[in-house]
């Protein structure tokens, strides 16, 4: 996921680079949103095993 997110980084970068604004947009708009959703995964992971772990602990 992260590394979708750095490909539409790198597609909005050279985008606007040879000015095509719209795709740059739409592109960096799309590597926002997939950044967000792999943290949000992150955090949902996290949560899973710190929570699994202390129903085995205990």
């Amino acid at each position: 996921m992260l590394k979708l997110a750095l490909f539409f980084l790198i597609v909005s970068l050279v985008a606007g680079l040879f000015g095509f604004s719209g795709i740059s947009a739409v592109s960096a708009g799309m590597a926002k949103i997939l950044f967000f959703i792999a943290i949000l995964a992150f955090v949902v992971v996290i949560l899973i095993v710190l929570f699994s772990a202390k129903s085995l602990f205990n």
